[in-house]
């Protein structure tokens, strides 16, 4: 169970993170749409689960990789702009969320 300091900082961070994908991934990932969907925090606040989907795209692992390998970079970017509300920027671990593929293709199927 999530404290209530652990849900904020997931949502400030999910927030954040939001903003840094929408102004600065076309630099990193071209024009994919990626969205982060979800964000768990450790009890500690030193590491994130940062769930996203990525869109508009025929080739998502390729957009995935690129967006793990520019991890430090993207943290940073957080860092910025969060350093004045938590004391340690988490360490970003990410996690491609298929939930809504997973539904499309049943909806395909239902469909037939």
């Amino acid at each position: 169970m999530e404290s209530t300091r652990q849900q904020k900082v997931a949502r400030l961070l999910q927030k954040e993170l939001s903003d840094v994908l929408q102004t600065e991934g076309r630099n990193i990932y071209g024009n994919a749409m990626v969205t982060v969907t979800r964000v768990e925090v450790s009890r500690d606040m030193s590491y994130a689960k940062v769930y996203v989907s990525i869109y508009a795209t025929k080739d998502k692992k390729a957009v995935f990789a690129t967006l793990v390998n520019s991890g430090k970079e993207l943290r940073f970017k957080l860092g910025q702009r969060v350093k004045n509300q938590v004391r340690v920027i988490p360490e970003l671990n990410w996690i491609y969320d298929d939930t809504l593929d997973y539904l499309e293709n049943i909806d395909n199927l239902l469909k037939k």
